[in-house]
C-alpha cells in the first residue's frame, strides 16, 4: 500500500504543475517517462514555497516558510511526510542524492523575499542562485542519474538556464513586483527613470545566459533534452517579445506567450529534434 501512497503524492505534484504552469507542464510531457514524476515533484516543492511568500498575504508568512523549511528537512531525514508535496519531493531527493545545500539555498532565497525589497549586486546574484539556478541543478541530478562526471560538466550550463529564466521573469513581472510586492530585483536600476538603455543592458546579460544554456542543452541525456529545450524555446520566445516591447509598456503590463503559440513551439521543437538540430 505504500506504493499507492507514493504514487498518489506524485499525482498531487503533477496536478500542481499542470495548474500553475503551462510552459513547464508541456515541457515535462516531452521527458522520458522515468523523468516525469521526479520533475513534477521538484516543481511542486518550489511552487508551494513560492506561493507562501508571494500569495499568502493574510497569513504569517515568516512562520509558514519556517514551518515549511522544518517539515522539508524532516521529511528528507525520515523519508516520509503526510504532506504529499513534501513526500514526493523527499523520495526524489533521497533517490537521486540531491545535495541538501541546494534545498537550503532555495529556501533561503524564498525567505529573502519576505524582507528584501531592493537588491544590491551581491544580493541579486545570491537570490538568482538560490531561487532558480539550484532548481536547475536539482533537475540535472535527476537527468544524470548518478553520472557525476556528466553532472559536473553541465553544472555551469544548468545555472545559466535557471538564471536566464529568472531574469526574464523579473523583466516580465516588473509591474507586479513593484506595485503589489514592493520589490525590485535588478541592482543599480531606478525603475522610476527606467530607460531603453537600462533595458538593453539587462537584455544583453540575459542573452549571454541563453547562449551558455543552449550549449548545455545539446549535451543533455536523450530522455531529458527535448523537454528542457521546449522550456528553453518558450522562454526564448517570451524574451523576444520583451525585447520588442517598449520600456513604458514593460512598466505597465505583463508580457506573455499565448497557449496557441506554445503549442506551435512544442511541435517545432519536436521536429527540430527529429532533424538533429538539437
Amino acid at each position: 500500500m505504500m506504493q499507492l501512497y507514493d504514487s498518489t503524492c506524485f499525482d498531487c505534484s503533477r496536478l500542481i504543475t499542470n495548474n500553475y504552469s503551462t510552459s513547464f507542464s508541456l515541457g515535462i510531457k516531452a521527458f522520458a517517462q522515468k523523468f516525469r514524476d521526479p520533475i513534477y515533484a521538484i516543481y511542486g516543492f518550489v511552487r508551494y514555497a513560492d506561493e507562501i511568500v508571494d500569495t499568502f498575504h493574510e497569513h504569517d508568512k515568516p512562520k509558514l516558510i519556517a514551518a515549511f523549511r522544518a517539515e522539508t528537512f524532516k521529511a528528507i531525514k525520515e523519508r516520509i511526510s503526510l504532506n504529499p508535496v513534501l513526500h514526493s519531493f523527499q523520495i526524489v531527493v533521497n533517490h537521486y542524492r540531491i545535495d541538501t545545500d541546494l534545498i537550503d539555498a532555495f529556501l533561503t532565497s524564498m525567505e529573502m523575499d519576505l524582507y528584501t525589497q531592493n537588491y544590491d549586486e551581491d544580493g541579486y546574484k545570491a537570490y538568482i542562485y538560490g531561487s532558480a539556478e539550484v532548481v536547475g541543478l536539482m533537475c540535472l541530478r535527476v537527468f544524470c542519474e548518478g553520472n557525476e562526471h556528466q553532472y559536473q560538466a553541465l553544472v555551469p550550463n544548468a545555472c545559466s538556464l535557471g538564471s536566464a529564466f529568472q531574469k526574464v521573469n523579473f523583466l516580465r513581472d516588473v509591474k507586479a513586483d513593484r506595485e503589489e510586492r514592493g520589490r525590485t530585483y535588478f541592482p543599480n536600476v531606478n525603475f522610476d527613470q527606467f530607460t531603453e538603455r537600462d533595458k538593453q543592458a539587462i537584455e544583453l546579460d540575459i542573452q549571454k545566459d541563453f547562449d551558455d544554456a543552449f550549449e548545455g542543452i545539446k549535451k543533455l541525456p536523450v530522455g531529458s533534452k527535448l523537454g528542457v529545450y521546449i522550456a528553453y524555446t518558450y522562454y526564448k520566445q517570451l524574451f523576444k517579445k520583451i525585447i520588442r516591447t517598449p520600456v513604458d509598456d514593460i512598466l505597465q503590463k505583463r508580457v506573455r506567450v499565448s497557449d496557441t503559440r506554445k503549442l506551435a513551439l512544442f511541435a517545432q521543437a519536436v521536429m527540430q529534434q527529429k532533424l538533429n538540430v538539437i
